[in-house]
């Protein structure tokens, strides 16, 4: 019986597995992955931690604003009532040394100046609005000798006997509450770092044992084949290892029995 001739386009080929070449290692890419998910959950935080800390300082310092004028507004009630200015001068000059505090002043009802902690009295600062508002406290945003203020009023006696005036220095209190933030800040970068850094050590722990395997591959395509592959692990390394082992074991019986032919 003749036998047939086979052409190499007649065979079966398996299709190549083609895999996509990327550059770095794995354990950079793991390393840049978990880095950059860490940096955006970071900035991420650090903006609510920002935005919240920063409101909440603010308060504070609307509620300090509030409890200086409504304590300058009851101790001066007495004193406004007797009318006696040098009370008035050393009650307000005390509470215009208060660190932080810009001026304050005490108006009358008809919006004159009866006492002030600064000499002469900035036209700039004064509020015509205090008559119409007299008996209610509330906030405002002046500027005086060119930097910005933050005034809080309170009526002395519910505004029969005027209003009492301290303003606060805006930036002083830009920068109390930006050097609070920034501490907070900090110590969230910190924890950051220490995300990368635990990111680094995690990706040295996953690749180490795949770079071994690797070797192990190498070595067995060069045909070594008498060291036998063992891997103490039960995940997925593991498995691929043992599957290594059973290629190993199966291309050293292959070579045996084609030595034996």
């Amino acid at each position: 019986m003749p036998q047939e001739s086979v052409s190499p386009e007649t065979l079966k080929v398996g299709k190549a597995i083609s895999v996509p070449s990327h550059k770095g290692g794995l354990k950079r890419k793991i390393i840049m992955t978990f880095s950059g998910l860490i940096l955006v959950l970071g900035i991420l935080v650090i903006g609510v931690v920002y935005y919240l800390t920063g409101n909440a300082l603010r308060k504070q310092v609307d509620l300090r604003a509030t409890a200086i004028a409504t304590n300058l507004s009851d101790a001066a009630a007495g004193i406004v009532s007797r009318k006696n200015a040098l009370e008035a001068d050393v009650l307000i000059a005390k509470y215009g040394r208060l660190e932080g505090v810009a001026y304050a002043y005490l108006q009358d009802p008809k919006g004159g100046i009866i006492a002030s902690s600064v000499q002469p009295f900035p036209s700039e600062i004064k509020d015509s609005s205090v008559i119409a508002n007299s008996r209610v406290s509330s906030s405002r945003v002046a500027n005086m000798r060119g930097r910005p203020v933050l005034e809080t009023q309170a009526p002395i006696l519910d505004g029969q006997l005027g209003t009492a005036h301290v303003g606060l220095w805006a930036d002083a209190v830009q920068q109390e509450v930006h050097a609070t933030v920034l501490q907070i800040v900090a110590l969230v970068g910190l924890c950051l770092f220490g995300g990368i850094l635990a990111a680094a050590v995690l990706a040295g722990r996953t690749t180490t044992p795949i770079l071994e395997l690797k070797s192990i591959a190498d070595n067995i395509s060069r045909g070594q084949l008498d060291t036998a592959i063992s891997f103490d692990s039960n995940d997925e390394i593991g498995e691929l290892a043992r599957s290594l082992e059973r290629m190993r074991a199966s291309l050293k019986a292959a070579m045996t029995r084609l030595n034996k032919v």
